[in-house]
């Protein structure tokens, strides 16, 4: 047996319930995990409300965490007793004391990154690195937007880039918000609400516009972004924070000759050798001291409730873990 979240029926936090369940042994190829720290992202908050229906009910929430091998199946070789690992899935589970987990999602974790860093920043590393480097390959000079700058994976973007050369254009929802993302590397910070917004990017860049805007917020922040961009801009759509996009005409990318992607990280992830060629990238990172996980929140897994209500709340700065 072991303690999770189980979520019965789509709705607000309050659906969120710490229960006993059963855990059998790990099968062939399989992990038994004891987790040390979880990680809190809006995929979560969509799956709990309904927006996404990719959890089949009653099931266990979350996508990743960090913990120690306890056990192993048969067939396992790469991962004995004792190892330390983290891992991002779309098949969930996450919120719970122990689970079993197949082997090939597994990423040891180097001495140097404890479990809480690497809890509150697998997954919104590996984020980043499909942005920066798979959407749009950000270089030196590149004038970028970044909605949400002072959020989890906000604040990893600005990093990155700006340790790419990029010149990093942020919005915050909060005007507390500001000093976050400007540490983080933003080398100018606006209101997400700024009607002026388009205005002041384009005078930055001269006229130019953005060569790729990062957008997590959705509805709230689509045309702006749609705007800013430059001659073969590129707007990458990753998240929608404020709710869906609405329909709107293809044609309006013609304006600048400009593209649109919605990518989702696991089918980057689909490939073993990618989501190990990734990881390896932002645990050099994290080593170096490059990319540094903010946790704003920590609160123990029967909480998980609250976590929900913080982050709908935008209530949360960084990134937001749970500890079973």
């Amino acid at each position: 047996m072991t303690l999770a979240i189980i979520l019965r029926s789509h709705g607000g936090p309050d659906q969120l319930k710490l229960e006993q369940v059963d855990l059998p042994n790990p099968g062939p190829g399989e992990l038994r995990i004891r987790q040390s720290a979880i990680g809190v992202n809006f995929h979560d908050v969509y799956v709990r409300s309904g927006l996404y229906r990719t959890l089949a009910l009653p099931g266990i929430p979350g996508i990743e965490a960090s913990g120690i091998v306890e056990k192993t199946g048969s067939g396992v070789r790469d991962f004995r007793p004792g190892d330390r690992i983290c891992y991002v899935t779309g098949s969930y589970g996450a919120y719970a004391a122990h689970r079993n987990l197949p082997e090939n999602l597994a990423l040891k974790l180097p001495d140097t990154i404890d479990d809480e860093i690497a809890a509150a920043t697998i997954l919104k590393g590996l984020t980043a690195c499909m942005l920066l480097r798979r959407e749009y390959a950000v270089g030196p000079g590149d004038h970028i937007l970044v909605h949400a700058a002072a959020g989890g994976v906000g604040q990893l973007l600005c990093r990155w880039a700006d340790h790419l050369g990029a010149v990093v254009i942020g919005t915050v929802g909060d005007p507390r918000k500001e000093a976050v993302a400007r540490a983080a590397g933003a080398a100018h910070v606006f209101s997400s609400s700024d009607q002026e917004l388009v205005g002041k990017v384009m005078d930055i860049t001269k006229g130019e516009g953005v060569a790729v805007a990062y957008d997590s917020v959705g509805r709230d922040s689509f045309q702006s972004s749609l705007s800013a961009l430059s001659y073969f801009g590129k707007l990458v759509n990753f998240g929608q924070s404020s709710g869906p996009v609405p329909p709107f005409e293809v044609s309006q990318l013609a304006a600048r000759s400009n593209s649109l992607s919605r990518p989702i990280i696991f089918h980057h992830l689909r490939n073993p050798s990618a989501l190990r060629e990734m990881a390896a990238e932002v645990f050099a990172l994290i080593g170096e001291g490059i990319l540094k996980a903010d946790i704003g929140l920590r609160l123990p897994l029967a909480e998980a409730a609250e976590a929900h209500a913080r982050l709908e709340g935008r209530r949360t700065v960084g990134s937001t873990i749970l500890l079973p």
